[in-house]
């Protein structure tokens, strides 16, 4: 009997035969692989002293085989059960070492086969560097003897480097505080076998908690069970010679920090109860502060489960926070407590108040200082002087105090007070160096500290360097970097007295290089290293910064790219990619300012469009994309107007200048960029096709909060509603191009919100193309799926912008 299926069956079936596509890894044209495919450089640590430098050499990307590993995702952590580490450890496979003042590079000697080492930490006298190997089965400790450049093993695969940074120097250089697997540690439990004994439930106790949308959260008892089991370590003192001695029986050890001196060492555990909506950084914790025999001295912090937060960026918890020792003295703990209770919707003359504790922790901590807004940070200098800075980011004020340690009645004194997000006026970061306890404390010459800005102005970037004396708060400007044609940073300084600082520097066509520089001889320029520039094919590309205005009158600027050979006497009208990425302000000032620099190196990757100047495409990478909300106005009340308005300027400023078909105009962005992209596409009619890479589309999925966004979508549901490509796909018609990491692990990122985004735009006939990397997080590291990334995007602006 002849079988008969219905007609509608036949069209279900061609219609889902039209909608996949089973393609395998293809990769782009030469001109763009040429540039994806390269040799990275290595990077470069150096010792404190400035005589040895150690080179670290990586592959440049990851490979599929890669990120096709066993994984747990549990509290926040992504680790790998068998090794014992983070699954998105990038390693290193190569170490050499150098004297920074010869030229040879000496291969270090005896590393594991097929090294894949990570944790890399220099001895606190600089002859040693611990580093992590990953083998198969785990992770081994090795060390290497920076003279020799000897790499030997110190321990079996039995690291427990979950918690990522598994180890930390003693003061004597010679023994390592190590946490191990614990001997007889349980089987995880695999939950396809393990049949649950109950249900899964959660509870609201009527207390609101305004949390953000985590990804990675444990879900049921098992989950509990394996995480425990996971973060469980043994603390081990090992010495160079290979000798273990157990100082700490197992525990979910967080945090190891020994005082200054040496004398004490506070460990942080994670408590009970865990949590089914929060990070493991918001599970109770305990710190106790031992002896170095192991003997404990006092229970310093008892952190309870904190699930509960007011709202706001500025909210913080309450009790002891941000516990650290004291860096210029031998054992003093340092902590901040709030006075508002944590809220910032609380009014109150101060926000925090910062304490001194002394070991043994017999007699009560001490007041410090009070600070107006919420407590940043604090460097310390000596006896009579440290540099306080607090916070508050409504009004995205910062202020910095010098205070006196010593005489906590000595009002603090106001030095810098700016808005945090101007960075013309920012007086740059106070230098440090390493006093006798091996810690970073101010740097101080002649009642002179020293301050290493970026030199931001609306005429460019020159870096600076300041002495301000701590005596008359007066500046003097030590050193101003003059190149026009390159771009210098300013690294570190050497040495005070003679003026020598380490710098980088770099152009559009000269590969970020380190140098010795003298400010006191300012021709006097040693260089350090000679790395070639892996990307000749664009080199003499033309490159510049563009200044232009909204049409309100607020300043934008963007990097401008000309497709290579590109004729400016004869400006043939291009197609234009807009490469961008939104950021709030509150105030229209610092909206105008441009931290881009023309002379910094043109490096291609996968983040922008720069790799299609070679295909013949203008490209505005880095558009400035402001929004604003001045006074009590928030910058998403007017998001849509002011995004439009952005992308109309930069298409104008382009079109002004004579090299594009504006009616050939794509926009690009990534995560929040994504973002920006499908509501450009769904509100103007300015392209004529998009893409858009792992971003949040509905934002009633992320109701509390999103971006810089503080309001939940119950008080502001216009906003979530209006600002959420979702709710408008129904407006949507221009070609979009989608692009999700299978395993996203950013926060509000969910890759379903691509996947239901599409399944919309779908169903509403909307020109749309969706691509999930197959195992790639928020980033994507896969040559397989970077190749194939840049295919897609190729084949799409190819088909919807160039022809």
């Amino acid at each position: 009997m002849k079988l008969k299926i219905p007609f509608f069956l036949f069209l279900g079936l061609s219609l889902t035969t039209f909608a996949q596509e089973n393609l395998t890894y293809q990769k782009p044209s030469k001109s763009i692989a040429d540039l994806a495919d390269y040799e990275r450089a290595p990077s470069v640590s150096m010792d404190t002293k400035k005589e040895y430098m150690l080179l670290t050499y990586r592959n440049t990307y990851k490979s599929l085989d890669d990120l096709n590993q066993d994984e747990l995702r549990l509290g926040g952590l992504r680790i790998n059960p068998i090794t014992n580490i983070s699954s998105t450890v990038t390693y290193i496979n190569n170490l050499k070492l150098r004297k920074i003042k010869e030229k040879e590079e000496v291969q270090v000697v005896g590393l594991p086969t097929n090294p894949r080492i990570s944790n890399i930490s220099w001895s606190p006298n600089d002859t040693k560097i611990l580093f992590s190997h990953t083998t198969t089965s785990g992770v081994e400790l090795w060390f290497i003897d920076v003279a020799s450049a000897k790499a030997t093993r110190l321990t079996e695969a039995t690291v427990n480097a979950n918690l990522g940074n598994p180890f930390s120097w003693m003061n004597d250089n010679e023994t390592i505080l190590v946490k191990m697997l614990p001997k007889n540690r349980p089987a995880l439990l695999d939950a396809k076998k393990d049949l649950p004994t109950g249900p899964i439930i959660s509870n609201a106790d009527g207390a609101k908690s305004q949390n953000r949308t985590y990804p990675d959260m444990l879900k049921n008892k098992n989950d509990e069970i394996n995480f425990e089991n996971i973060i469980t370590s043994e603390l081990y003192k090992i010495n160079l010679n290979g000798t273990a001695t157990l100082f700490k029986n197992a525990d979910m050890y967080a945090g190891e920090s020994f005082s200054p001196d040496g004398n004490y060492i506070m460990l942080t555990t994670i408590q009970k109860p865990f949590s089914y909506i929060v990070p493991l950084n918001r599970f109770p914790s305990k710190s106790v502060v031992y002896d170095k025999a192991g003997n404990e001295v006092k229970v310093v912090n008892e952190v309870p489960l904190t699930e509960i937060i007011p709202k706001g960026f500025m909210a913080v918890r309450k009790g002891k926070r941000n516990m650290s020792w004291r860096a210029d003295k031998p054992s003093t703990l340092v902590y901040a407590e709030a006075l508002d209770a944590g809220d910032p919707a609380n009014k109150v003359e101060f926000r925090d108040e910062v304490f001194l504790w002394n070991a043994p922790f017999d007699a009560a901590a001490t007041s410090l200082v009070k600070t107006p807004q919420r407590y940043s940070r604090m460097i310390w200098g000596n006896d009579n002087v440290a540099v306080v800075s607090d916070e508050w980011y409504d009004t995205r004020n910062t202020k910095t105090y010098l205070i006196n340690p010593s005489n906590p009645s000595q009002a603090p004194k106001v030095i810098f007070d700016r808005n945090s997000q101007d960075v013309y006026s920012d007086p740059g970061n106070f230098e440090t160096r390493k006093n006798q306890y091996n810690r970073y404390v101010l740097a101080i010459e002649n009642d002179n500290a020293f301050l290493i800005g970026d030199g931001f102005t609306k005429n460019g970037q020159f870096p600076f360097i300041t002495a301000y004396n701590l005596k008359t708060l007066q500046s003097n400007r030590l050193y101003t970097s003059a190149y026009t044609d390159k771009k210098e940073d300013l690294l570190e300084i050497e040495d005070f007295k003679k003026g020598t600082v380490l710098v980088q520097i770099q152009s559009k066509n000269e590969y970020p290089n380190y140098y010795l520089r003298n400010i006191k001889q300012k021709n006097k320029l040693t260089p350090i290293t000679a790395f070639k520039n892996p990307f000749e094919s664009i080199k003499n590309v033309s490159k510049e910064v563009i200044k232009y205005k909204r049409k309100d009158g607020v300043e934008l600027s963007g990097t401008l790219y000309l497709p290579v050979g590109y004729d400016k006497v004869k400006k043939e009208k291009m197609p234009l990619l807009i490469w961008a990425y939104p950021a709030e302000y509150k105030d229209k000032n610092s909206a105008g300012q441009s931290t881009q620099n023309p002379n910094e190196f043109t490096f291609p990757n996968y983040g922008s469009f720069v790799y299609w100047v070679t295909k013949g495409y203008v490209v505005l990478d880095d558009a400035a994309f402001p929004i604003i909300g001045e006074g009590k106005t928030e910058p998403n009340d007017n998001f849509m107007t002011q995004l439009v308005d952005n992308a109309e300027a930069a298409i104008n400023a382009v079109d002004a200048l004579g090299y594009i078909n504006r009616k050939k105009v794509a926009v690009g962005g990534h995560s929040y960029g994504a973002f920006m992209t499908a509501n450009l596409l769904t509100h103007s009619n300015l392209f004529a096709c998009g893409i858009a890479r792992s971003g949040a589309y509905n934002r009633t999925l992320t109701p509390f909060g999103f971006q810089s966004e503080q309001r939940n979508y119950w008080e502001t549901p216009e906003v979530y509603n209006t600002m959420s490509p979702f709710m408008n796909a129904d407006k949507m018609k221009t070609p979009m191009l989608l692009v999700h990491g299978e395993a996203d692990n950013n926060p509000g990122t969910f890759t379903l919100q691509t996947e239901r985004y599409f399944q919309a735009l779908k169903g509403l006939g909307a020109p749309a193309r969706m691509v999930i990397l197959p195992k790639e997080s928020h980033g994507y590291a896969a040559k397989e799926n970077i190749l194939h990334l840049l295919w897609e995007q190729d084949q799409f602006l190819e088909k919807y912008l160039k022809n």
